[in-house]
């Protein structure tokens, strides 16, 4: 199948907004560039108050100073922070947590989006790669949400949402690490839901597609593999990081209330095809 612009993405605002999450805070990790940096930034505009961690301190901080500027003037705008943090250390959640209550004086909302994306044939996966991959995309998940819920347990309770993919059901050749990992952070989401409402903390997850990030620039400057890539999205096109955070700024708010351990697809349908 072929469009005319099969490289075309829908990036148009949205305008959704949801009241109760003005002056709510929320942590958002890797959140330098790719969705991340959109999660900071529209949930700023949004009126709530965002701290980004990222490994990279330098370009967050920039980031977040460039996201502050633009938003300024802009009517009920909250405030973003960035922060250096390496996922992979346990400890350092800890820390990211102590910089938002230092800064904004509360934590509702812990986003937990850092993750890298190898590739290798399964039998040149190197230990080094698979002990990486499963660092950053599970354990980082599992530190963070630890760290949120320890602090939302004794401040009645709050949202956590993890960043699962459509890998995690699907399976592509050289991805195996990547898609094993992604697989283990919805069973996690699951997990972490089960134990945790008790205590009034929702645990979700959102499973993108092919979204028009750094991550996938590759596929988009390769017309073959994006006719293959996009021969398995119903919709027929690449997904913008703004549709990703439309789930977001959902699974975040009170309209989610009733949900916990839910993986929500946003993915074209890819998932079906």
């Amino acid at each position: 199948m072929t469009t005319e612009n099969p490289a075309r993405t829908d990036s148009a605002p949205l305008y959704a907004r949801y009241p109760e999450t003005v002056g709510k805070v929320a942590v958002v990790t890797g959140a330098a560039r790719g969705m991340g940096a959109v999660f900071v930034e529209e949930l700023a505009r949004r009126g709530v108050h965002a701290v980004g961690g990222d490994l990279d301190g330098a370009a967050m901080k920039q980031l977040a100073g460039q996201v502050n500027e633009r938003l300024t003037g802009t009517e009920g705008a909250a405030r973003v922070f960035g922060a250096e943090i390496d996922v992979t250390v346990a400890e350092q959640h800890q820390r990211l947590l102590q910089t938002a209550l230092a800064e904004f004086g509360r934590v509702d909302y812990w986003v937990n989006n850092a993750g890298i994306f190898p590739q290798a044939e399964f039998t040149e996966i190197s230990p080094e790669q698979l002990t990486s991959t499963y660092q950053v995309n599970v354990n980082g998940v599992a530190y963070g949400a630890q760290t949120a819920a320890r602090h939302m347990r004794e401040h009645g309770g709050g949202a956590i949402v993890n960043m699962a993919s459509v890998a995690g059901v699907r399976v592509r050749a050289t991805r195996a690490a990547y898609n094993s990992s992604k697989a283990a952070v919805r069973h996690l989401t699951s997990c972490m839901a089960v134990e945790l409402g008790s205590d009034g903390i929702r645990v979700n997850a959102i499973a993108p597609g092919f979204v028009d990030t750094e991550m996938t620039r590759w596929v988009r400057e390769d017309p073959a593999a994006l006719e293959r890539a996009l021969s398995a999205v119903p919709l027929h096109r690449v997904g913008a990081p703004i549709e990703v955070f439309g789930a977001l700024y959902f699974l975040l708010s009170d309209s989610a209330r009733y949900m916990t351990g839910a993986v929500l697809p946003v993915d074209g349908g890819s998932q079906h095809a």
